[in-house]
């Protein structure tokens, strides 16, 4: 897999991006043109100058953390905004990730070729979106959007009111598109939010996180819509899910409230559709349902749990060394699937999220809010993985 991040031609690479990315003619937007649509009609230039806006410029080399030995080469990919859940495509050779930059008001999709550096935006422009995964193959990609509910992007909550809360909008829905954009295809229907998608490595099944039920549960369904089954029953918060390597079993965050305050506490906030963080198991059970087991419970918010190569060791991120959710600091960690081995990756003293390994085991992206300009700002990380 080559990693050079070299700028591509910015012509070439504009044009293509503004020719890309309109919706297609399965189920069409009853909204009308999006912005990229527009940009269909417009010349080489407008469509150019259009697009530039969102080119960040090639990758950067930097500093790791003097404990951060299994971290090398690392590579600063993002440089302003907020960037977050990159995911590498099945082949290695693409990030696919969101994004708010430039003059968009909420996040949208972009990939961004590992070779080349070359960045195109594959969601419509509208509303607010999250999550976009690869199908294996490279044939299309996965992400939720919230622009059939609105083209406007929903209201953050209140934080004087709320404090830190996570939202789960009812607008998201999964959509299902080309690798360029094109033909858009919406999987998900039911009222209530639908999102947290990705995909086995077999191609087969997507698995997601709804609150269709009324509770945060795990859903998988094929990568069409169909044979929509539900994995997780049980009270409390099932969610940011992965397939092993040989797609049997599924890694995941959960919540279970205790029962008296904390139940009634957990019951009232999915009334209004969020969810305070606070400890979270890290769980794997058969990409059926069955054989549901927890390997890590420590009193900390432990979440995005990925499952590396091997099969036996999944990376995710923690506060585990500061519990106190209102810090952020949340870091990397590595642990076996049988509770053993709990090792810490990243060191910064800032957030450090949504870890994935490459297929291949070599390389680690992630989002991090080192090296910002603003506060928060979260940038995107590569750095080869020391095994």
């Amino acid at each position: 897999m080559k990693m050079s991040l070299r700028r591509a031609g910015r012509s070439s690479l504009l044009l293509a991006v503004a020719f890309a990315a309109g919706c297609g003619t399965s189920n069409e937007c009853p909204l009308g043109s999006c912005p990229l649509t527009d940009l269909h009609a417009k010349g080489d230039a407008e469509a150019s100058a259009f697009m530039a806006r969102y080119d960040q410029g090639p990758a950067r080399a930097i500093e790791t953390h003097p404990k951060e030995t299994r971290l090398r080469d690392l590579r600063q990919l993002t440089f302003a905004g907020q960037n977050a859940e990159a995911y590498f495509s099945f082949e290695g050779d693409q990030l696919i990730f969101q994004s708010t930059r430039a003059d968009l008001v909420a996040d949208q999709i972009f990939t961004m070729d590992l070779a080349a550096g070359g960045l195109r935006l594959v969601s419509t422009g509208l509303g607010k979106t999250t999550c976009g995964y690869f199908l294996p193959g490279g044939r299309r990609i996965l992400y939720a959007s919230t622009h059939l509910d609105s083209p406007v992007p929903p209201a953050a909550p209140d934080p004087q009111k709320y404090g830190y809360v996570w939202k789960f909008n009812d607008g998201f829905d999964i959509f299902s598109a080309a690798p360029d954009g094109r033909d858009l295809r919406r999987l998900t229907s039911t009222p209530g939010y639908d999102a947290e998608c990705t995909v086995s490595p077999d191609g087969k099944w997507i698995v997601f996180t709804s609150m269709r039920s009324g509770d945060l549960e795990l859903w998988k369904m094929r990568t069409d819509g169909s044979d929509l089954t539900q994995l997780t029953h049980e009270l409390g918060y099932d969610g940011g899910a992965f397939f092993t390597p040989d797609s049997r079993r599924i890694v995941y965050r959960g919540l279970t409230p205790a029962g008296g305050e904390q139940e009634a506490a957990y019951r009232e906030m999915m009334q209004l559709g969020m969810w305070r963080p606070g400890p979270l198991e890290l769980r794997i059970m058969d990409a059926d349902g069955a054989n549901k087991r927890t390997f890590l419970a420590n009193g900390a918010s432990n979440w995005a749990p990925f499952m590396l190569p091997d099969g036996e060791r999944v990376i995710f991120s923690s506060n585990l060394h500061d519990t106190d959710p209102k810090n952020r600091n949340f870091d990397l960690y590595m642990i076996r699937v049988d509770g053993s081995g709990l090792e810490r990756i990243t060191w910064d003293e800032q957030f450090d999220g949504f870890p994935m390994v490459s297929p291949d085991g070599k390389f680690l992206v992630w989002a991090a809010n080192r090296h910002g300009v603003r506060p928060r700002e979260t940038n995107l990380f590569l750095a080869e993985l020391a095994d």
